[in-house]
């Protein structure tokens, strides 16, 4: 059974995820999950959720389990595509959730598929990520960015 890290993710005191009100609920490098009712910072103009939320549901989801992974084999990742469907639309007062499992799991990239769902369990939207595993330390981005992936230490 793999260690689950869900509670490490929520005391973390800022990020995306808090902002969301998105509840990590269990975070092993198998599955991760996750839960959120839907309140007005999640509405786009006609009062459903913004499809951007649930793709950074997806995203933060499959990077979190590609993440605990990867550090077991000394790298980290970074996500390369995001193929997010919307299926439903979800309106405030909702209570979501969301798991996340990996499709195949490599030396150098990773593809995971998520699905988000309402308290009836239907579906409401689901995606598949793409990542890219990289040696902890190496640099992201074009020529002059500083920006390095974190190292394990």
């Amino acid at each position: 059974m793999s260690e689950d890290f869900a509670e490490q993710i929520r005391a973390l005191p800022e990020g995306w995820v808090r902002s969301m009100a998105v509840e990590i609920t269990r975070a092993t490098e198998d599955e991760v999950r996750a839960e959120w009712t839907v309140d007005e910072r999640h509405l786009q103009a006609y009062g459903i959720v913004h499809g951007g939320v649930h793709c950074g549901v997806i995203e933060t989801l499959a990077s979190v389990g590609a993440a605990l992974w990867a550090l077991k084999h000394e790298r980290g990742v970074v996500g390369l595509e995001n193929h997010t469907s919307f299926v439903r639309a979800a309106r405030a007062g909702a209570r979501l959730s969301a798991v996340a499992t990996p499709v195949q799991r490599g030396r150098r990239t990773q593809v995971w598929r998520a699905e988000i769902r309402d308290e009836q369990n239907r579906l409401v939207a689901s995606g598949q990520v793409r990542l890219l595993c990289l040696e902890q330390g190496a640099a992201l981005g074009g020529e002059g960015l500083e920006t390095k992936l974190p190292r394990g230490d």
